[in-house]
């Protein structure tokens, strides 16, 4: 068995409790409240909302209005956050806490996207130490008023060179973030490589607060190994539940100890297709078949499908959905070829990490304008 996640504000000891130390990261266009309801039907953990902008919230922007929609399911409304300069990310945490309701804020300092980082922003920030330090202090500080725990996600550094990741573990500890999660690969890898898991233990080693791992996380089995090769006190799980939300019923029964996994047959897919459809359609209306067609790949991942592979991306309604699915081969079983295969974006690293003229001559960056890094920021 292992421990439950306990993330409490610096002023407060009664803590955020999460049952299964397993948190859903945030992928834009993915993890918006239908998807994340489907997850939360699978198994415990924190389900965490699609990343929004400190200044799109500041703005009352309708896009990220539209993001901040919670399901009843969900007892804990939990945010990533991003946004590069204190004050109006101070703002918007005070905003997200008493507007929407939010009882957990996480900070993004991952995003490896070229026309972020070459403003300064997403996962080259942790350079600029004192810049991050007061980011972090000043959304620590206003989710403390209402005793609110804030965390933080990082990644190992910018590239081999450059790492971060330990100066921005002791940072967000001596700020009073309440535990920190780590990528365990740098900006420069983006998604493709594998994770250096080995950070993830020096991370453990040289913090106090709780660290979690997020790399490479496939099956239930590569977490349980995670966190017996690290020491971290939980896990962070992105592209490894693409077309996959039963991942989460695996987690909660290896970490309870228990042998059953699920191996579903293509039938059994399709009622899950049918269901994510159902939850999309009831959050954003008939568009949210539409919606469904990026996942049609994921999901069928392995499996014979055929011809029909083409019309379920193409699929425009729930009815022709459910026609679709009704036409599966329901007996075809798992394709235990695919297990412990990536998914999801990967690519090839970056041949170098796109930067502002002269970021490496110093570790300050408190007086930048860095305004620009927060235009179309997504992901870490």
């Amino acid at each position: 068995m292992v421990e439950p996640l306990r993330l409490h504000a610096p002023s407060r000891r009664d803590a955020v409790v999460v049952p299964l130390p397993v948190v859903l990261a945030p992928m834009a266009g993915i993890t918006n409240a239908a998807y994340r309801a489907l997850c939360l039907e699978q198994g415990a953990g924190l389900y965490v909302c699609e990343m929004l902008t400190s200044r799109g919230i500041i703005a009352g922007d309708q896009k990220t209005r539209s993001m901040l929609t919670f399901g009843p399911s969900e007892t804990i409304r939990s945010v990533q956050l991003y946004g590069v300069d204190p004050e109006i990310m101070a703002q918007a945490t005070r905003t997200l806490i008493t507007g929407h309701g939010v009882h957990h804020i996480d900070l993004n300092f991952g995003c490896p996207v070229p026309k972020v980082t070459r403003k300064g922003g997403g996962g080259v920030l942790p350079y600029k130490r004192d810049r991050l330090r007061a980011i972090i202090r000043a959304a620590v500080r206003a989710a403390d008023e209402f005793g609110v725990p804030v965390t933080v996600k990082t990644r190992i550094g910018i590239d081999a060179d450059h790492e971060t990741f330990l100066d921005a573990g002791r940072i967000a500890e001596e700020e009073g973030a309440a535990a920190i999660a780590l990528h365990a690969r740098t900006v420069q890898q983006a998604y493709s490589g594998k994770a250096n898991w080995s950070r993830i233990a020096e991370l453990k080693q040289a913090v106090g607060i709780p660290v979690l791992g997020n790399g490479d996380l496939w099956e239930a089995e590569d977490a349980l190994r995670m966190m017996a090769e690290t020491g971290c006190d939980g896990v962070v799980i992105g592209r490894g539940c693409l077309g996959r939300p039963w991942l989460f019923g695996d987690l909660a029964a290896a970490f309870a100890g228990e042998p059953q996994r699920a191996r579903p047959t293509l039938g059994e897919v399709g009622a899950m297709i049918v269901r994510h459809a159902e939850l999309l359609t009831a959050l954003m209306g008939e568009r949210g078949v539409v919606d469904l067609r990026k996942h049609m790949a994921w999901y069928f991942k392995g499996y014979p499908v055929g011809e029909l592979r083409r019309r379920f991306a193409m699929v425009a309604s729930l009815d022709e959905l459910r026609r679709l699915v009704g036409l599966l081969d329901a007996d075809q079983p798992f394709p235990v070829g695919e297990l412990g295969t990536p998914r999801g974006r990967q690519g090839g690293p970056r041949s170098k990490v796109v930067l502002p003229h002269g970021w490496y001559d110093d570790t300050g960056g408190r007086e930048l304008d860095l305004t620009e890094a927060e235009d179309g920021v997504s992901g870490g």
